[in-house]
């Protein structure tokens, strides 16, 4: 018997500190290189999109596969090729945390519009108030001091 699931996940993580350093230039070179490793995780990318500060990332989750285990995979190897292609010049790392939240399969459009229509929406809230905003949404318990 197959195994069959639909585990939507919107996940969401910073450049360290914050630090504007995913350059509009080559944005969607590094949007390729993570779809690569969503697919290498047998995963499906529904939408991606960034702000110099942060990714939006709009995927399934394998059953096969832990969401920490994830997450690690995109943050190591897409840090990797950032240093390493040349094109990131500015770039550190990412931050140490990410945030992670899921979806219905009614929420999807919703979430693939919000994601795809990032740089207009930043224009009335930045990153951190936009984070603090869906933690608060889903009920997840935060300090902000680690938010920082």
């Amino acid at each position: 018997m197959s195994t069959y699931r639909q585990i939507y996940y919107q996940i969401v993580f910073a450049t360290r500190h914050r630090q504007p350093t995913i350059n509009e230039r080559h944005e969607q070179e590094l949007y390729k290189y993570i779809w690569g490793i969503i697919d290498k995780n047998k995963c499906k990318l529904y939408r991606i999109n960034s702000m110099p500060d942060h990714i939006h990332i709009f995927s399934d989750l394998h059953p096969t596969v832990a969401l920490s285990d994830f997450v690690k995979d995109i943050k190591v190897a897409s840090s990797l090729w950032m240093k390493q292609s040349g094109k990131f010049t500015t770039f550190d790392s990412w931050q140490d945390g990410y945030g992670a939240f899921t979806y219905s399969q009614k929420d999807k459009d919703r979430v693939i519009d919000y994601i795809k229509n990032q740089k207009e929406h930043h224009k009335n809230e930045n990153y951190f108030d936009e984070y603090k905003r869906l933690l608060k949404e889903f009920d997840i318990a935060f300090d902000e001091k680690y938010l920082l």
